[in-house]
């Protein structure tokens, strides 16, 4: 089982061979390949690697499968007896990829 941590749009995810994740939009097409060189932790066959911060010589690659908006969230603010009332809806832009293979020296 080799699984890694990589960091991209301020966050951090763990991630494994073969899996889908979701992260912060990165302006890619859908079917292209994603390379991440910000990795933090490693690991392979029982061996750890922890990064001083990154891991040197390691990558994640994936593919984009879809970009998209999740689920709109309501955003209402109130103050009760000065009839103010703010209603906002958001919808956060994300990409959704497969992670293909995870590389080390």
């Amino acid at each position: 089982m080799t699984q890694a941590v990589i960091k991209t749009g301020g966050k951090q995810y763990l991630v494994k061979e073969g899996e889908k994740i979701k992260i912060e939009k990165i302006e890619k097409k859908e079917g292209e390949k994603v390379e991440f060189k910000e990795v933090l932790f490693l690991e392979k066959d029982g061996r750890v690697k922890i990064g001083k911060p990154l891991v040197e010589g390691a990558k994640v690659l994936g593919k984009v499968l879809k970009q998209g908006r999740s689920k709109k969230i309501i955003v209402f603010k109130y103050k009760p007896k000065t009839r103010y009332r703010k209603k906002k809806g958001h919808r956060q832009p994300f990409t959704e990829l497969l992670i293909e293979k995870i590389e080390t020296l």
